[in-house]
């Protein structure tokens, strides 16, 4: 059984008009979890993160930081690219709680996988920092969280979306119980995720040219990343789930399409299968075309379903 986190409050992060990291991309989504073909999915609210579960990857001078930056009217700029409404520090906190609530589901055997259909993205949160539309980091603080109160030995993320993510690379970069996985473009914000980018061995980066289409995105998985991975033995995998290398995406120059979605989805899964007893939980980063972000993301919680 695949589990859906959602909660209203991520469609009232508002970060201002234009911004392409905006509340139609959750309605997109939902629109299209909505169709008959999903109905056996199970909805559950995300929790709210408590505060020392964000305290696994963030310090608490970054935690009061941000808290003290929420605004009750307008909009408050964090970075030149990420701002706070009245609703973000609830929508950021119940994105982090969905990924834990998520992995606590899957390590109770109530469901196999889930997705977490949330907002602020997370992976460019650093551990100091907001930044690239992210306040805190989802999915790495989901990753501790099995880690830490669920006693799994290795943890690994992978991040397919355009962007590298690197607030996890940072969060994750001298802790060999961790493992980062990327397929990204590059040249491309942020900026980082080269080859040579290590940390203890258990950084993975695989760049891609802008232009890269579906054959090269599968080939840096089955020829780099899914080896790693496999060499890894991960007791638990969660995935960084932007879908913003599609063709049709305005923010790079990737030319994925939704079958490329899928097929990763299915391939990270049967990683799932070898190494994790099919536990897995993925949660939404960037994919800032409605229309592709909503197929792909149909796509890639199909394959969950199938799972």
């Amino acid at each position: 059984m695949t589990l859906i986190f959602e909660h209203a409050i991520c469609l009232e992060h508002d970060m201002g008009t234009g911004h392409p990291e905006r509340p139609d991309r959750l309605r997109a989504i939902q629109l299209a979890l909505a169709e008959e073909e999903f109905a056996a999915l199970e909805r559950r609210p995300a929790p709210l993160a408590s505060w020392p579960q964000i305290a696994l990857v963030h310090p608490q001078s970054y935690i009061d930081r941000v808290a003290a930056a929420a605004p009750r009217q307008g909009r408050a700029q964090l970075d030149p690219d990420t701002a706070m409404s009245p609703a973000s520090l609830e929508a950021a906190r119940r994105a982090a709680g969905a990924v834990c609530g998520a992995v606590d589901a899957v390590m109770a055997g109530q469901a196999k996988n889930a997705f977490c259909a949330v907002r602020p993205p997370g992976h460019h949160a650093e551990p100091e920092r907001a930044m690239g539309f992210c306040i805190f980091n989802s999915v790495a603080i989901g990753a501790r969280h099995a880690h830490v109160f669920h006693d799994l030995k290795r943890v690994a993320v992978v991040d397919f979306d355009v962007h590298h993510g690197n607030g996890t690379q940072a969060a994750f970069w001298d802790d060999g119980d961790l493992f980062y996985g990327s397929t990204h473009q590059m040249p491309l914000y942020p900026g980082t995720g080269s080859v040579s980018e290590t940390g203890s061995g258990n950084i993975h980066n695989f760049p891609l040219p802008p232009g890269a289409g579906g054959v090269a995105f599968r080939d840096a998985f089955t020829d780099g990343l899914l080896p790693a991975l496999d060499a890894f033995k991960p007791e638990f995998l969660l995935l960084s789930a932007g879908f913003d290398g599609h063709v049709d995406d305005p923010l790079a120059q990737m030319r994925l399409e939704t079958e490329d979605y899928a097929w990763v989805s299915r391939e990270l899964l049967a990683v799932a299968e070898r190494h994790c007893q099919g536990r897995l939980v993925s949660s939404l980063e960037g994919g800032y075309d409605l229309a592709a972000l909503a197929s792909a993301a149909a796509a890639h919680v199909r394959a969950l379903m199938a799972a």
